[in-house]
């Protein structure tokens, strides 16, 4: 989380920096390419990133609009294979260094990186002023290579983006999603304890807070989740399918937002652990039933929809 001391093992990496919510399928492509760069030289492959987003600091009034928290984010770097992460604190402070400061303190003093790559539309500095020409400059005159990568783009070609996904799950646009991030949405959190409507019910739901995540389209979902000790939850999971409602319960007069997931054919306590939700269908938007009857009924046929 700070570049104090790095270990002299760590400099002189190849440095891939960006915010990388969602890590999708074009800032893998940044990711990746300072991956190569690092094989090719001998460098360690690090990733360089901002924590809170940036926009909490600019906007804090906006909605939530993450689509990949802290951790969840890191495990996909992660899983690219990279030597190591650093997510710096975006705070006020940090904000207020120019971008010549943010190169001298940050990719010279903390890293001193050998390479540095970023998309071609980074932005960097008080007042957004740093980007990928000055960098360019920067490095050469203080002795770092520099690799601008190209907007990645679909078959339609449109550029693959963070602001696209959001859009796609807003809508509920599930598969549209997956095909930016390269995987299945998800939704990960602690299950907390709710009011045990679903049990009455018959279909016991474990209850996780949206917290910052971004709220795709309201309603229900066919999901695959996976329970933390359940297999190796950060990279090889045992993903159970379910179903699921994003929404604020109006049946029962709700008004917060939390995510509901009913498992198929389980029966263990889920309290205080962690789920990793996906997102795999779109089945209908949330409404409010005449009944618990009625409601009982609807959540058999989702069920079955999502199976």
């Amino acid at each position: 989380r700070h570049l104090r001391d790095l270990p002299a093992t760590l400099q002189g990496a190849a440095v891939a920096i960006g915010n990388f919510d969602g890590v999708h399928r074009g800032h893998r492509a940044v990711i990746a390419e300072a991956g190569q760069l690092a094989h090719a030289h001998g460098r360690p492959w690090a990733v360089l990133t901002f924590e809170p987003h940036p926009r909490n600091l600019f906007r804090p009034g906006d909605p939530p609009f993450r689509l990949t928290l802290l951790r969840a984010k890191a495990r996909f770097i992660a899983e690219i294979g990279v030597d190591f992460l650093v997510a710096l604190r975006f705070d006020a402070a940090f904000a207020s260094l120019s971008a010549d400061e943010f190169i001298r303190h940050v990719l010279i003093e903390g890293f001193r990186a050998g390479q540095v790559v970023a998309g071609y539309d980074f932005v960097f500095g008080k007042g957004r002023a740093g980007n990928c020409e000055l960098l360019l400059r920067a490095g050469r005159a203080l002795g770092f290579d520099v690799t601008a990568v190209h907007a990645v783009r679909d078959k339609a070609g449109e550029v693959l983006s963070s602001s696209r996904a959001r859009d796609a799950l807003r809508r509920g646009a599930v598969a549209a999603a997956a095909a930016i991030l390269g995987c299945a949405p998800e939704i990960e959190g602690r299950v907390m304890r709710g009011e045990a409507r679903g049990r009455t019910l018959g279909f016991p739901t474990a209850n996780i807070s949206l917290r910052d995540h971004l709220r795709p389209a309201g309603g229900v979902y066919a999901v695959r989740a996976a329970i933390e000790d359940e297999g190796k939850f950060e990279n090889e999971p045992l993903w159970r399918d379910g179903v699921a409602n994003i929404g604020r319960r109006p049946t029962f007069g709700g008004d917060i937002e939390v995510l509901e997931v009913f498992l198929f054919d389980f029966a263990g306590d889920l309290y205080g652990r962690r789920l990793r939700v996906r997102l795999i269908e779109h089945l209908r938007r949330e409404r409010t039933f005449d009944g618990i009857d009625s409601l009982r009924a609807q959540i058999a046929e989702d069920s079955l929809r999502a199976r």
